[in-house]
C-alpha cells in the first residue's frame, strides 16, 4: 500500500507542531510542512529546523510578503474594509493566500491530502478549505483538530514534552499568536473572560499609551490610486512602509484592539489584536477619501465596505463576487491620491493635514469670509423642492396622524391609572 503524503499549514506553534507528529502516529503518513513568510518575525524563528525535529520528511518555507501586501492588504484597503467596523483582518487576509501556496506545493509534491491546524470552532477552517476548495476541489483536507484526542491546550503541551517538540506555548504562558504584517491575534488563557484586562505579556508588538513617549509622533503617508507608495517622503515598497509604520505606531502604542466579534460559526468570541500599521494606513486612507470622493460615491463605497469586510472575514475570498467589488473599488480610487500628516499620541491617531491634486473641497465655496462664492440665494428653492414630498404628506395626513396619536395618549393614560404601586 502506498504511503500517504500529507502537506500541513505549518506555523510553528502548538497545534501545527503536534498535528506533523500526530498525522505520523495515525496515518503513517509522510508530512510535508508549507509556512508562508507573511511578515511574522518571532514565528518563522527555527521554523525549518522544528518541523524537521518534529518528524517533518521536507519543509518548504515560501517569501509570500509583496504578494500578501500587494494582493491582498491592499485591495482591502482601498475598500475601507474594517470587520464589524474595527478588525483590519490580519489573520483573515492571510489565511487564503496560505491556502493557495499549500494548494501549489500539494501539487508539486503529488500529495494525497492536505491538512491545516485550526479548530471546529473558529473561522480559519472555513477560510482554509473554502479556499482549498475553489482552487483544488479535488484535493482531499484533513483537520485534526476537529478529530483528535485532546481537549485543551495543555494536554497539547504535555504531548509535545512527551514527544520532545519543541514550542513556545507554556502552561503559564497558553496564548495562541497568529502573526503576519497586518497584525497580530492573542487569543487562549485569560483572554477567554472578556472581563479581564489583557496582561502586560498578551501584547507583542506596541507599548503601553501610558508607557509611550510625552511628544507626539507626526507622519506623512503619500498615496496614488488608494495605496500607500511614500513614508515620511521617502518612496519604498508596500511591504516596508507597512513594516516601519508598525515600529514608529507600536512604539505610540498605536494599534491596540480588544473586540468581542462575531465568528462565522455562530459565536461570540473575545479577540485581542495589535494592528499599528494597519489602523494608522486605513484612518489615513478615509481621511484622503473624505477629500477627493463624490458624496454618492463616498456614501455607496461605505456601505460597500461592510460587504466586502464580511465576505473576507468569512473565507470568501476566492469568489466572482469579491472580484467584481474589486472592479468597482479600484475604479473609485482612480482619484484617492494626495498626502495625510498624522498625529500619533499615547495610543491615539488623529488627523494633522492633509491635501490632494484631486481635492473636492473648494474653499471659495467653503468659507464664510467675503471670498465666498457659494449663491446663498439659490438655497431656497433648493430647501422648497427638497422638502417638497415631505410637506405634501403632513399637509394631507396630519390631523390624522394627531387624531391617532391623542386616541393612543389616552389608552395609555388609562392603563398607567390602573397600575397599583
Amino acid at each position: 500500500m502506498k504511503k500517504q503524503k500529507i502537506a500541513v499549514a505549518y506555523s510553528g506553534g502548538l497545534d501545527t507542531s503536534v498535528i506533523v507528529k500526530w498525522l505520523q502516529e495515525k496515518y503513517g503518513a509522510e508530512v510535508i510542512t508549507v509556512t508562508g513568510d507573511l511578515g511574522q518575525k518571532k514565528e518563522l524563528s527555527g521554523v525549518p529546523e522544528k518541523a524537521y525535529k518534529t518528524g517533518a520528511k521536507k519543509v518548504y518555507v515560501q517569501d509570500l510578503r509583496d504578494e500578501f501586501v500587494e494582493g491582498y492588504i491592499f485591495p482591502a484597503l482601498k475598500a475601507g474594509a474594517l470587520y464589524e467596523h474595527s478588525y483590519p483582518m490580519a489573520t483573515s487576509l492571510g489565511r487564503p493566500l496560505l491556502a493557495k501556496a499549500l494548494v501549489q506545493v500539494a501539487r508539486r509534491e503529488r500529495c494525497t491530502a492536505v491538512a491545516h491546524g485550526c479548530t471546529g470552532k473558529g473561522n480559519d477552517q472555513v477560510r482554509f478549505e473554502a479556499s482549498i476548495a475553489a482552487l483544488a476541489p479535488d484535493l482531499k483536507v484533513l483537520a485534526p483538530l476537529r478529530i483528535w484526542e485532546f481537549k485543551s491546550r495543555e494536554e497539547e503541551i504535555a504531548y509535545c514534552e512527551r514527544h520532545g517538540i519543541p514550542v513556545s506555548a507554556t502552561k503559564k504562558s497558553p496564548y495562541s499568536i497568529d502573526e503576519n504584517v497586518w497584525g497580530t491575534a492573542i487569543e487562549c488563557g485569560v483572554l477567554e473572560d472578556p472581563m479581564v484586562e489583557p496582561p502586560a505579556d498578551a501584547y507583542q508588538r506596541t507599548v503601553s499609551p501610558q508607557e509611550a513617549p510625552e511628544k507626539p509622533t507626526y507622519v506623512t503617508i503619500e498615496f496614488k490610486y488608494g495605496v500607500p507608495v511614500a513614508l515620511n517622503g521617502k518612496r519604498m515598497k508596500g511591504f516596508y512602509i507597512i513594516d516601519e509604520l508598525n515600529e514608529i505606531a507600536g512604539a505610540n502604542g498605536v494599534g491596540r484592539l480588544d473586540l468581542v466579534e462575531n465568528r462565522l460559526v455562530g459565536i461570540k468570541s473575545r479577540e485581542v489584536y495589535e494592528a499599528p500599521g494597519a489602523v494608522v494606513l486605513h484612518f489615513a486612507h478615509q481621511e484622503l477619501e473624505r477629500l477627493t470622493l463624490e458624496k454618492e460615491v463616498a456614501h455607496y463605497k461605505a456601505k460597500m465596505a461592510q460587504d466586502y469586510a464580511t465576505l473576507v472575514y468569512n473565507g470568501l475570498w476566492f469568489t466572482p463576487l469579491r472580484a467584481a467589488m474589486d472592479a468597482f473599488i479600484n475604479d473609485t480610487q482612480q482619484t484617492v491620491n494626495g498626502l495625510v500628516k498624522v498625529k500619533l499620541y499615547k495610543g491615539n491617531v488623529e488627523i494633522a493635514g492633509r491635501t490632494s491634486p484631486n481635492s473636492l473641497y473648494d474653499t471659495k465655496l467653503a468659507t464664510y469670509t467675503q471670498e465666498d462664492t457659494f449663491d446663498h440665494k439659490a438655497s431656497e428653492g433648493y430647501i422648497k423642492i427638497f422638502s417638497l414630498p415631505m410637506k405634501t404628506f403632513y399637509q394631507i395626513n396630519l390631523n390624522g396622524f394627531a387624531g391617532r396619536k391623542r386616541k393612543i395618549n389616552r389608552k395609555l393614560k388609562k392603563r398607567v391609572s390602573k397600575v397599583k404601586y
